[in-house]
């Protein structure tokens, strides 16, 4: 379990429902759907620093009871070097399943935007049949490695993200007043790509308060599945909440517990 999204979690079809809590975060996709609004898009991208360090903790319901307890971290290393981080602790229901998974995204922010530099993931059990280890080589356009066991040998184009970095891609956009219609992020050996559409503004009661957001949803054709983020303006574009649906119905839902701004 993860957020991702903000870590977030999809179950592919012909999963059973276990394999489904056990499936890997997919962005703000915090699962892919990681993430215009014609107002933001004409909006003038700010001079002030875009990313600021932050660590937030979320809590995790699939269909209404809660499994997990699931904490992000980014952290800056030098003025273009960050490393993002998630971790998930099992609650309620998901102490019946032995995933615990760590992410971690290194990553290079500059004038090019985001461009994931290295990926690991651990699922937290002995097999580690959902981790990974991905090296993004930009110079050569290549990316290599491991990804849940099947070997990565992939030619990259501008703009491809990891399960992390998605989600620091959308939070770049969005700190510099602008906001992405298209994200792609890397999955196995192939890449997928996502639309992000914003549907509106809502005020929210949180764990920290109530909150103003900017409500996004993403979307990969074909799926069943969409993924909402509400996101607020006056915490950086953190996520307060993600929600996915497939169809009519809701999967998961993730709310905000804590948040540590720097």
């Amino acid at each position: 379990m993860q957020l991702t999204a903000l870590a977030m979690q999809t179950r592919e079809p012909g999963r059973s429902r276990a394999d489904g809590v056990r499936a890997r975060t997919r962005p703000w996709g915090w699962a892919a759907a990681v993430l215009v609004s014609a107002t933001l898009a004409a909006a003038t991208p700010t001079a002030v620093a875009p990313l600021a360090p932050f660590r937030a903790s979320y809590s995790w319901a699939w269909h209404g009871a809660t499994v997990a307890v699931s904490t992000l971290e980014l952290e800056q290393r030098d003025p273009d070097t960050w490393i993002y981080r998630s971790h998930s602790e099992p609650r309620g229901l998901g102490i019946l399943y032995p995933m615990r998974p760590k992410l971690e995204s290194l990553m290079r922010i500059g004038a090019q935007g985001i461009e994931p530099l290295h990926y690991q993931a651990q699922d937290g059990s002995s097999a580690n049949e959902r981790g990974a280890d991905v090296t993004f080589d930009w110079a050569a356009a290549h990316a290599s490695g491991i990804y849940e066991n099947v070997k990565v040998d992939l030619p990259l184009k501008p703009g491809v993200q990891d399960d992390l970095s998605i989600q620091i891609a959308l939070l770049y956009a969005l700190r510099r007043g602008q906001a992405p219609s298209d994200l792609s992020m890397i999955d196995k050996n192939t890449i997928r790509d996502y639309t992000y559409r914003q549907q509106g503004n809502e005020t929210i009661d949180t764990r920290l308060g109530r909150i103003d957001t900017v409500v996004y949803a993403s979307h990969h054709e074909g799926s069943p599945r969409t993924t909402r983020f509400w996101c607020a303006p006056s915490k950086g574009f953190v996520p307060m909440r993600v929600e996915q649906k497939r169809l009519d119905s809701v999967e998961w839902t993730m709310e905000i517990e804590t948040l540590d701004l720097h």
